[in-house]
């Protein structure tokens, strides 16, 4: 039952980045994220008042349905308002939050629910209660900050998510969709089922525990997100497809030893984020260089369906697996290698590339990342005439 809950999530989630996660870019910012907003409050509120499966089920549709619209939306926005605010700035800043926010706000929902579920006298409404509370005070700051695009007049008729990129970079871009898969659901595994590897197999029951492992996996994706955002791409693919694959051995390693070591599972964990957030942040990047000026989100919600199919459908695949009667042991090892084999095929085409002529002197629809040998590119809307011109 709890992989048929993860699994509506899922539906919501993917649902919405296929029909609403580009809108922004023809609607603007704020209309767009504040009643994505609007729907997370009403998706606690459902998790607060109704304790039944219905109301968990129809309270994970409506939050996916509000984190699919949000995600794309948000890294869009938060890439304009920086170049707004520091028009000479390079986009480097930019990218590290867009990618670093929705890795650290797991790891952090994850820690703070997991405390309050330990010690509070009421877990199953306290939580919430701060969610709401935190999701309000967003709203609010998204409320009071400018609109950024106003959209096309007149508007273009309404059609499903498809992805702009120029034709000679989608080789890249499905790699980084690809390896935004990977990364995520590695992710996915440990936030759908840390929490009963941990007391299963592990023999930790403790809320507080779960969550402290994912804060700790979400950490280190963002102190690697920090600590190499002035590397090259391409370095930043290398350092972050070997730390996940070192950590997921790690991990397999920690519920195959007899008996089982927490140390090795925590320790797997991390590395696991911190491969996972610097893959991310370089997925990020490369997409956000070779997306159109004007179709930043549409390209974004493409990488980020990608990542978040891989944060959902496989820990579905885990727990049916799970249900099946095979063993975690074997189970986390299967997994192990199907992620390495789709680390493997996307570093094909985002490690090692060689530097062209054509990436050093980043053109307008390049402009929005760092260019592949490190050197820091500009942003997507520098100068609104260079955008018209775009």
């Amino acid at each position: 039952m709890v992989t048929v809950i993860y699994a509506v999530y899922a539906v919501g989630l993917v649902g919405s980045l296929l029909l609403a996660g580009h809108l922004s870019d023809l609607y603007g910012r704020r209309r767009l994220l504040l009643p994505a907003l609007g729907t997370a409050i009403c998706s606690a509120i459902v998790f607060l008042v109704s304790k039944s499966l219905a109301g968990l089920l129809a309270g994970r549709l409506l939050n996916g349905i509000a984190i699919g619209i949000v995600v794309s939306t948000a890294t869009a926005y938060l890439t304009e308002l920086h170049a707004v605010g520091r028009p000479q700035a390079t986009a480097r800043m930019a990218q590290l939050t867009a990618a670093a926010i929705p890795v650290g706000g797991i790891g952090l929902g994850a820690l703070v629910a997991g405390i309050l579920a330990e010690w509070v006298r009421y877990p199953l409404t306290v939580p919430y209660l701060v969610f709401i509370a935190a999701l309000v005070l967003g709203a609010l700051g998204v409320a009071v900050s400018p609109e950024t695009r106003e959209g096309p007049t007149p508007r273009p008729r309404y059609r499903p998510q498809r992805v702009s990129v120029p034709p000679d970079e989608r080789g890249r871009f499905f790699a980084a969709a690809l390896s935004a898969f990977m990364a995520f659901a590695t992710l996915g595994l440990f936030t759908g089922l840390a929490a009963l590897f941990l007391a299963v197999t592990l023999h930790h029951p403790s809320h507080a525990l779960a969550g402290a492992v994912l804060g700790v996996m979400c950490a280190s994706a963002v102190a690697a997100q920090i600590l190499t955002v002035t590397w090259p791409i391409t370095r930043e693919f290398e350092a972050g497809m070997a730390a996940m694959v070192i950590g997921l051995g790690l991990a397999v390693l920690a519920v195959w030893l007899r008996p089982a070591s927490l140390d090795l599972f925590i320790a797997g964990g991390a590395l696991i984020g911190a491969g996972g957030g610097t893959i991310f942040r370089g997925a990020v990047a490369t997409v956000m260089s070779i997306a159109p000026p004007d179709r930043i989100a549409e390209s974004l919600a493409g990488m980020f369906l990608a990542g978040f199919v891989g944060l959902s459908l496989p820990v579905v695949g885990v727990g049916i697996t799970l249900s099946r009667h095979v063993t975690p042991e074997d189970t986390i090892l299967g997994f192990a290698i199907a992620v390495s084999a789709g680390i493997a095929a996307s570093a094909i085409k985002l490690v090692g590339r060689t530097t062209t002529r054509a990436e050093r002197a980043p053109t307008p629809a390049r402009r929005g990342a760092d260019s592949p040998d490190g050197e820091p590119g500009r942003h997507p809307i520098d100068n609104p005439d260079e955008r018209r011109a775009a």
